[in-house]
């Protein structure tokens, strides 16, 4: 790769894994989005050997199922929901969402999510000019979606940051992406990394 030149970073996010990191912070922080971002490009510039300033997010994705206004206003979420929705856009974050139903015994309903997380990934990859493309999950059925943006000759970096066995990395996927960024793993190396990638939970 030329160090001179921009390097192009599409990052897609898996909103049910990212709220599981959240909650894995949960009471006192909540994962930065803006100093995930930030970290995202110091690991690709290092692990890469490129210039941090050459290496842009210029496109970012957030998937996720949600609940009607309606359900989260009486499940007392919609306020949380909007200031979550905020930080998004602040990030310029483009965010898809389809609504997810509460059944009769509790269990949450979600369809078609992960499938269109795949697919959007999969086109705009296809499509746009990125140099490396972002995964923020931890879902085996990923695992596919890695290997055919592979076959784009685009590299594949995997973010994780699992709390408890339920949430752990599947391995197939793992070891299809080109680059995995394990901040668990990183955090045990240097704990002062958590200053940057967690806000305090009022913020």
């Amino acid at each position: 790769m030329s160090k001179n030149q921009i390097y192009s970073i599409g990052l897609f996010i898996d909103g049910g894994y990212f709220m599981e990191m959240n909650k894995g912070l949960q009471p006192n922080s909540k994962v930065n989005l803006k100093g995930i971002m930030s970290h995202i490009r110091t690991c690709i510039s290092e692990k890469f050997e490129l210039p941090r300033e050459s290496c842009i997010i210029t496109e970012s994705h957030y998937f996720q199922g949600r609940f009607k206004a309606f359900e989260a206003k009486q499940k007392q979420k919609l306020e949380s929901d909007r200031k979550f929705e905020d930080k998004l856009i602040e990030n310029d974050v483009v965010f898809h969402y389809k609504h997810i139903y509460e059944m009769p015994d509790g269990t949450i309903k979600e369809k078609g999510i992960d499938v269109w997380f795949a697919l959007e990934t999969y086109e705009l990859a296809v499509y746009r000019d990125f140099d490396f493309v972002v995964l923020i999950t931890g879902d085996a059925d990923h695992e596919m979606l890695a290997r055919k943006i592979k076959s784009l000759k685009k590299q594949v970096v995997l973010l994780t940051w699992n709390f408890a066995d339920s949430s752990s990395t599947a391995p197939a996927l793992r070891e299809e992406v080109t680059y995995h960024i394990d901040l668990n793993a990183q955090l045990k190396q240097n704990p002062d990394l958590m200053h940057k990638i967690t806000v305090s939970a009022g913020a």
